[in-house]
């Protein structure tokens, strides 16, 4: 027997001397995630399902949802006057749309428990929440990382890269066109809000953040305008986004975009959803324009 096949030979009788596994990255211990859902004027029934599958497709993490509130505006979530509720859970992901919530206890309380350090992820509609309560809507905006009342109408929405050496932006285009969209208004960029990416407003004739990170207290927080329509959401570049936003706010992201070794998800397959089902909005009054339907 040559040198070579007895080196062999060795190696491989010490391989099976391992344990199993031991040549491959374990998986960590999933991340533990809580959705928080529900309200006006969106498919929450299959965005969550969007949501929770397409990101454990790509990420090592799994959900419990809070979907509550019916079609509402005024509704307060059940779960935020829990004590520690969110001390459970790695992150806080927040899609609802509760625009007619007064309470500024209510709402000062739920950013008190992020700003102790739980990372959060703001879509869409959650940016337009709670934008009734005369002081509460200000400390949720310094969450969140910018401020938005009120949006352009409904038309597709080009997003530009601004920040695309960020990990959170590898891989994304340097323009995307939604499938669908309807365009937030920026009226504030907070101070530790970094935009990455923006996109042109055809009613307002501005440019406005639609992609951000901010910091918050001890917290690490992603942010997207971009959402209103299932199409837009269930689409590998959206999901792929949010995927690396959630990695980033828990510091589990690479330099490259990437999970690190052990939070890789499931793998990723089509979403087939339900028949859209989203409740017809009521204008709210105090914000509605011209141009615009508000949520």
């Amino acid at each position: 027997m040559s040198v070579l096949f007895r080196l062999a030979g060795v190696a491989f009788a010490a391989i099976g001397l391992l344990a199993p596994g031991a040549l491959f990255a374990e998986k960590a211990e999933p991340l533990k995630g809580l959705l928080v859902t529900g309200g006006c004027c969106h498919d929450y029934e299959n965005q969550k399902r969007i949501i929770t599958e397409g990101l454990s497709q790509r990420v090592n993490i799994v959900w419990d949802v809070v979907h509550e509130g019916g079609s509402g505006r005024e509704h307060k979530v059940s779960v935020y006057g829990d004590i520690g509720w969110a001390k459970k859970y790695d992150i806080i992901f927040h899609n609802e749309c509760f625009g007619g919530v007064t309470d500024d206890k209510f709402v000062e309380s739920i950013t008190a428990a992020h700003h102790d350090g739980v990372p959060a992820i703001f879509v869409h509609c959650s940016l337009h929440s709670y934008r009734n309560a005369a002081v509460g809507a200000d400390a949720w905006r310094e969450l969140i990382g910018v401020t938005s009342r009120s949006h352009e109408q409904k038309r597709a929405v080009n997003a530009i890269t601004v920040n695309g050496d960020h990990p959170v932006m590898k891989g994304f285009p340097k323009e995307w066109q939604t499938p669908n969209g309807e365009l937030y208004k920026i009226e504030k960029i907070w101070p530790n809000c970094i935009p990455l990416a923006e996109a042109y407003g055809e009613d307002t004739q501005l440019d406005h953040t639609v992609i951000w990170l901010n910091t918050f207290g001890r917290a690490r927080v992603f942010g997207t305008s971009l959402g209103h329509h299932n199409e837009t959401m269930n689409n590998e570049v959206w999901l792929d986004l949010v995927a690396r936003g959630l990695l980033w706010s828990v510091d589990k992201i690479r330099p490259n975009g990437k999970p690190m070794a052990g939070y890789e998800g499931s793998g990723i397959k089509p979403i087939l959803l339900e028949v859209e089902q989203v409740a017809v909005p009521t204008p709210d009054s105090k914000f509605t324009t011209p141009v615009n339907t508000q949520k």
